[in-house]
């Protein structure tokens, strides 16, 4: 598919409004180019919101919130429902548009799409699930349980890298469990969400609650920042770097706010000497390139026993050599360019640093002569004190470090500060437990013989650490969109205290 076909089945045009509250809204506030990361050229132009657009939406979010936490959940599910097949029949041109604005593999683009539609299948089951639980009083006479009721208004901030997925875990589950949400994507992917936006407008057009799921594409200083400090948004889901959940972290809870932080990931991937080598290196090469290495579930750093590093590594450096780098949207692509030309940039510096701390480039390491801004996947050596791997580069980078034993590699992958990802590959129950056991790995994500990249929208996603601790998607993640009340109910003529405390 071309821009043209694209634009055509999701109804864009060259100029699109980045404001809907409730209805489509000329933005007042910049104007903003959206480029191709493939070619650098120009995609459209979209309208940010004012600070007055944003006091709009969020005003008709609450006026929605008020009406459309009253309609039973099962009843808000079918929303979501509808919400999902409509979703499914433009998985094809959205696909295309998250690839053709991002920079992801096509197959990648529609894969994000299709994460979109099981996120909205498992929250219609959810609306009839948001079960609380009975406790036994130990008062005669008295019942106890929890009642869940809808949170509030949500406000979502979403990154590059995953510009509609995110979205969905959280706004999916948000609407289920009775909130409306207020979208801010990032500004190099704005067209994606405009997209997304118009599907979800055409699901409740005509049904009274239009401002479920409302968006307002603006920067930080004007839209950011007035989320993180807005008491109407009740909670902040926020997806981006360790240094950005520094500010938003801070402002929600200075105003006693609630926050969902999913942010950086520093992935490592332990490989023992009894690792099937074949498995390793089909793990290893999905989630160290997939994305172009912009995942936050991305592997940077392949931890191998010595006595098959040799081996792994020439294996790895012939995998690499045969990875198709191009345009996304061509079939047979397997790696498409980085977001831009700071990535590009960020990646040749951590490069240039690595080799000053004893880093040897086994493969790769260059920028491609051509337009849009690629680059060579590549392998770097480093001894395990280089402290170039103790942050993350949202670049295909890995580091390969070597070790001796189980217990050493433990702590070479728990030794940085964010906590996302993690994986072993062994063929032995005891190492697999050991890596899986307390004093094992201490990420929000642990897998034994898959890799680091891929997680299924069945569980609750998010890291430990800096990488802030939240969690999306799947288990019980709803909760983090509800209150609970604890109710006792008095159903006899006397009235007993608590701990048996006597009073008057």
């Amino acid at each position: 598919m071309n821009k043209q076909e694209i634009f055509g089945a999701l109804g864009l045009g060259d100029h699109n409004s980045g404001v809907f509250a409730g209805e489509w809204l000329e933005p007042t506030g910049d104007q903003i180019e959206v480029v191709n990361p493939t070619t650098g050229e120009a995609l459209a132009t979209v309208g940010m919101a004012s600070e007055a657009d944003y006091d709009r939406v969020v005003a008709q979010s609450v006026e929605t919130f008020d009406r459309w936490r009253l309609l039973p959940a099962p009843q808000r599910g079918q929303y979501v429902r509808r919400l999902g097949d409509a979703l499914r029949e433009k998985i094809q041109p959205l696909g295309a548009l998250v690839t053709l604005e991002m920079g992801k593999i096509f197959p990648e683009g529609v894969g994000e799409v299709q994460e979109m539609v099981d996120i909205c299948d498992f929250a219609v089951g959810l609306s009839r699930q948001l079960y609380g639980s009975t406790m036994a009083s130990e008062r005669p006479n008295h019942r106890m349980y929890e009642h869940w009721h809808p949170l509030g208004p949500v406000g979502v901030i979403s990154a590059f890298n995953f510009p509609v997925a995110v979205w969905s875990w959280n706004s999916a589950l948000a609407a289920v469990c009775g909130d409306t949400v207020v979208w801010k994507p990032s500004e190099r992917t704005p067209l994606t969400a405009i997209a997304v936006t118009r599907i979800a407008n055409e699901v409740m057009d005509g049904s009274g609650f239009e401002g479920v799921f409302n968006l307002v594409l603006g920067d930080g200083a004007t839209v950011g920042n007035r989320m993180n400090q807005d008491t109407r948004l009740p909670l902040i889901s926020a997806t981006g770097s360790c240094n950005m959940g520094r500010i938003v972290g801070p402002a929600v809870a200075q105003r006693m706010g609630r926050t969902i932080l999913e942010l950086g990931g520093n992935n490592a991937v332990i490989v023992m000497d009894d690792a099937d080598i074949d498995l390793t290196v089909r793990a290893t090469l999905f989630s160290a390139v997939g994305t172009a290495g912009q995942r936050c579930t991305s592997l940077r750093r392949l931890l191998v026993h010595r006595a098959v590093a040799d081996k792994l590594v020439s294996r790895l450096t012939e995998a690499y050599k045969q990875v198709s780098i191009g345009d996304p949207l061509e079939s047979g692509t397997l790696m498409g360019p980085l977001v831009g030309e700071r990535a590009v940039m960020q990646m040749m510096d951590a490069l240039d640093i690595a080799r000053e701390q004893g880093a040897r480039i086994v493969t790769g390491g260059n920028r491609l002569d051509r337009p849009g801004f690629f680059v060579e996947p590549t392998i770097a050596v480093v001894p395990k004190e280089a402290s170039i791997t103790q942050q993350e580069t949202f670049a295909p980078i890995l580091w390969v470090i070597e070790f001796d034993t189980l217990e050493e590699a433990i702590e070479i992958q728990n030794g940085v500060t964010q906590g996302l990802s993690s994986a072993i590959f062994t063929e032995s129950i005891k190492n697999a437990e050991r890596f899986l056991s307390d004093g094992g790995s201490d990420c929000g994500i642990a897998n034994v013989n898959i890799g680091t990249s891929g997680a299924e929208i069945g569980g609750a996603f998010g890291g430990e650490k800096e990488t802030g601790g939240g969690r999306e998607a799947g288990s019980d993640a709803w909760k983090a969109y509800m209150r609970r009340q604890t109710t006792t109910i008095n159903w006899g003529d006397d009235l007993p205290l608590a701990q048996g405390i006597e009073f008057g």
